[in-house]
């Protein structure tokens, strides 16, 4: 168990002080940023990186929403839940610090948002509380179908870090200008309590809704691939890589 605790709490480190800290420190750089695309681009190589260096430990999580819809599709057994989602949230703020430490070493840095998620005024385009909800929870459900898909029997073997890396940049496309992009509670977590005031009164909702998206895409799952739902322990968690 200690392994792949580990293993989760360096992965979801990992995720949140590459991908956070692209949208920090280099998204707005001055005629150098790499904008709302490389900052999608940097959540999925954290992604993929990682998948392919501890995913084999841990079945590569690093992500509190992706844990829970696994064990809904009997992926992940039940007593790895807590644990996991325990190292990822520590992971998660122990990153936010530290990307804090460096950004506010530079003379004149104004934290603003922080990475952080929100809806309402603190959504980047201003989308109301409906449409962040729903975006968080469809996201993170085709995450997890796209995680559950790329990972099942009869898909290409050892090569599932690749779409799983890519479906979270797309995600991140599509959903940067709506919510700042969660479909990760964890990673909504570090950097919400650095932004503090409103972002933390904000969080539930990157709780809920990546949640709910997961757990419907796992229930789902159950049926889609049934014979492997009654053994998912086995193919998951011994022998595929599962961010």
């Amino acid at each position: 168990m200690s392994r792949r605790v580990v293993a989760e709490f360096f992965g979801t480190f990992w995720l949140v002080f590459g991908g956070c800290g692209a949208a920090v420190l280099a998204a707005g750089f001055p005629n150098l940023g790499i904008g709302f695309l490389g900052v999608a681009f940097a959540f999925g190589l954290t992604v993929l990186t990682m998948a392919y260096a501890v995913g084999h430990i841990s079945g590569g999580h690093f992500n509190s929403a992706v844990t829970i819809g696994l064990w809904s599709a009997g992926r992940c057994p039940s007593r790895y839940v807590i644990p996991y989602i325990i190292a990822q949230v520590i992971a998660a703020i122990i990153a936010a610090a530290i990307l804090w430490i460096i950004a506010s070493s530079q003379p004149g840095w104004l934290p603003g948002r922080f990475a952080a998620n929100g809806y309402g005024d603190l959504s980047p385009g201003k989308y109301g509380l409906g449409g962040c909800f729903l975006m968080e929870a469809v996201m993170t459900f085709f995450f997890l179908f796209v995680i559950i898909g790329s990972t099942s029997k009869g898909a290409a073997a050892g090569f599932a870090g690749i779409p799983i890396g890519l479906a979270l940049t797309l995600i991140h496309l599509v959903s940067i200008p709506v919510t700042n992009t969660s479909v990760n509670p964890a990673r909504s977590t570090g950097p919400a309590l650095f932004a503090g005031g409103e972002y933390i009164g904000q969080l539930w909702l990157f709780w809920v809704a990546p949640i709910i998206g997961a757990v419907i895409a796992g229930l789902l799952a159950r049926w889609i691939y049934e014979q492997e739902a009654i053994v998912g322990t086995v193919v998951v968690e011994e022998r595929r890589v599962t961010p």
